[in-house]
């Protein structure tokens, strides 16, 4: 299955999907800015970096567990009225950190705080994502749809940490974080109101169970793909800072970062033109090797020409496996979990780039940088080579059941 460029036109202009795809793009673009937009303010106003990093930390454990708990009470209920709610919760939460920030007050209670912020952020992705399935037929035009949410996703984390930080240039340094709330918050609320989502109905069919979304063997496995890619990319990010510092450019750092997530956008859409492999079962845990063997390279290549090139052709794997697991998560998750299948996958990722950053820190800082590019490649490796050997659980018996459209759904 291939996505053309006709197919792309026709997702974006699906009949109902015009309203949602702004709103949610006005949503998630403060993701990637308001982690370090409160990192910022933080260490500002506490003149501490180990202050700030807590904080984010917090906000970041925080929307690992949202996306999951959000994503299955969406399932039930239907998207409007969870997110009216959280995004109340969501604003509050966000005024209350402002304030704890301006009064001085003690870092553990910022963390608290955060973590509030993290768990009440709207899940967005997973609901925008989960709305194509009734937007548009399966089939190419799916993969176009889901391929733009993942390309779009790479460019609002682009453009927002270059936000943060010129949001700090305001005279107040909370102006970006008080940006970034402001900004999900009216999206999320905007999302929920729209007709398309309001008329969203959930599905009612299929066993109900504890398990969830993780009640189908192909889901268990689903997480697997995040937590590798998500660790290889954990590493990188710790691993090019220190490569760019020891050659005495460490501001170099950020544009290789930016330049490492125009690469994925680019070959995300061409490589949405003709992936390969064919079957997805077979394209999540080659993706995850290639991606893993040329983190690899980054550490074999000598200089930093060297590096910068094999970093480029990493990033030219990231979308790709982004949309291999969208279009995965869709056809294996039980008939209406989608959007707490979404969230197992961005839950994972999250944690898998915790991860990479625990293993990568230590190794930077006693062995040298290609050493961690080593470990996140091997990482990467170990988890593919699982992927392969359990790949028969994500093959498709049937196609997926497209949720209905209805004039009251969601009210």
């Amino acid at each position: 299955m291939s996505a053309s460029l006709s197919d792309y036109r026709a997702a974006l202009r699906a009949p109902g999907a015009l309203a949602p795809l702004i709103a949610s793009a006005v949503g998630r673009f403060p993701i990637a800015m308001l982690g370090l937009a409160s990192l910022l303010y933080v260490e500002r106003a506490y003149d501490s970096f180990a202050a700030a990093g807590f904080v984010s930390a917090a906000a970041l454990t925080g929307e690992a567990i949202a996306s999951i708990l959000q994503g299955r009470i969406m399932d039930r209920l239907g998207p409007t009225r969870p997110l009216l709610v959280i995004s109340g919760l969501y604003l509050l939460a966000g005024l209350g950190l402002i304030l704890a920030v301006e009064r001085h007050l003690a870092v553990p209670v910022l963390v608290a705080l955060s973590l509030v912020l993290g768990v009440t952020s709207p899940a967005l992705p997973g609901a925008s994502r989960s709305l194509w399935s009734q937007l548009v037929p399966p089939g190419s035009q799916r993969e176009a749809a889901l391929t733009y949410e993942a390309i779009s996703l790479e460019t609002f984390f682009i453009l927002g940490p270059g936000a943060a930080g010129l949001l700090l240039l305001a005279p107040w340094p909370g102006t970006g974080l008080a940006v970034a709330v402001t900004m999900m918050f009216v999206g999320a609320i905007c999302f929920a109101l729209t007709s398309t989502v309001r008329r969203y109905r959930p599905v009612r069919e299929g066993v109900r169970s504890g398990w969830g979304a993780l009640a189908s063997p192909g889901m268990r496995v689903m997480p697997l793909a995040a937590l590798g890619f998500g660790c290889v990319v954990g590493v990188v990010e710790v691993g090019v800072p220190a490569v760019t510092s020891a050659e005495g450019h460490p501001a170099l750092a950020g544009v290789l970062l930016s330049a490492w997530s125009v690469a994925s956008v680019v070959a995300g859409l061409l490589y949405g033109l003709h992936p390969w492999p064919t079957q997805l079962r077979h394209r999540l845990p080659v993706l995850l090797v290639g991606f893993s063997l040329t983190v690899v390279a980054m550490g074999l290549l000598p200089g930093l020409a060297g590096l910068i090139v094999a970093m480029l052709l990493a990033g030219c794997l990231i979308t790709p496996q982004v949309t291999a697991q969208s279009l995965t998560v869709e056809l294996v998750a039980p008939p209406g979990t989608g959007t707490e299948a979404f969230g197992w996958v961005v839950t994972a990722t999250t944690l898998g780039i915790g991860s990479g950053y625990a293993l990568g820190g230590p190794l930077v800082q006693a062995y040298g940088p290609d050493t961690a590019f080593f470990a996140g490649g091997a990482s990467g490796l170990l988890l593919a080579a699982l992927l392969w050997l359990l790949r028969r659980h994500l093959i498709i018996a049937a196609e997926p059941r497209t949720p209905a459209l209805t004039g009251d759904a969601g009210r």
